[in-house]
């Protein structure tokens, strides 16, 4: 009996925190680029949006939709033009250092090291945020065993499949146990047993209590995972709720046809 008092209450405090606490704020951000032969071009504009944890958020639209400079400002490689964002409750202008610490950053084109083996690669992103050795053997055996990669995790980087040194990718984003996770076209150029390896690292995310913003162009991908989607097209967020609640709100059958039907009255 009591055993059932303690998972019910762990659960009323999942969905607490899953209403009230905020992880991600962002309120008007905008980019404006400067080109010399076409002028202004703005890749955000005035994005508003909340994520909350243990919740899956995908952005959703084409290449050049601006899903990847939101995600940059999010993570403070890029300023916006204008607006303010809090991430893990740090301002993204006045703490970027807080905010590095509390995101785990992973993009699709992201490189590996060709002369470290994954264990090496690991142990010094591990030290770059300041683990000491014992915590970083610790997180890299439980990431290793999550990830299946303890067969290859003393072979060179270099030697590695493309899906292999994702998951390499994956366990350096992970390594200092981020309560966020930005996550840029992760699945972008590999095969389905790689793309699967991505999707059920994300469900593992959410299911301990992280708070994953994910962005793709892959529309069933985005049905498949994501709690709740953010609709986006010309630096513009369309359309925001559940893909359950997208597809009843405009009468269609796929989060496909939402998008095409949102930017269609554009």
């Amino acid at each position: 009996m009591r055993r059932c008092f303690l998972l019910r209450a762990r659960s009323v405090v999942r969905e607490l925190c899953r209403i009230y606490v905020r992880m991600i704020e962002a309120s008007g951000l905008t980019r404006v680029f400067t080109d010399s032969q076409r002028g202004e071009l703005i890749a955000c504009r005035d994005v508003s949006f909340q994520c909350h944890p243990g919740r899956v958020y995908g952005l959703l639209g084409p290449n050049g939709a601006g899903k990847t400079t939101l995600l940059r400002m999010l993570s403070t490689l890029l300023r916006p033009t204008s607006g303010a964002a809090r991430v893990n409750g740090y301002d993204i202008l006045e703490s970027p250092s807080q905010v590095r610490r509390s995101i785990g950053f992973l993009t699709g084109d992201t490189g590996v090291y060709l002369r470290l083996t994954p264990e090496e690669m690991v142990s010094s992103f591990g030290q770059m945020y300041g683990l000491g050795k014992p915590e970083i053997q610790k997180r890299m055996a439980e990431i290793f065993e999550l990830l299946d990669m303890n067969p290859f995790r003393k072979v060179l980087c270099g030697k590695l499949s493309t899906g292999m040194r994702q998951k390499v990718n994956i366990a350096r984003t992970l390594v200092h146990d981020p309560q966020v996770l930005l996550l840029d076209e992760a699945t972008a150029g590999l095969d389905v047993v790689a793309s699967r390896a991505i999707v059920d690292f994300v469900a593992h995310c959410k299911q301990s209590g992280k708070t994953v913003l994910f962005s793709t162009h892959i529309m069933s991908e985005a049905e498949r995972i994501c709690d709740e989607v953010f609709i986006m097209h010309q630096g513009q967020v369309l359309g925001h709720g559940t893909p359950q609640e997208l597809r009843e709100k405009s009468g269609m059958q796929t989060l496909e046809d939402v998008f095409l039907d949102l930017v269609g009255r554009q």
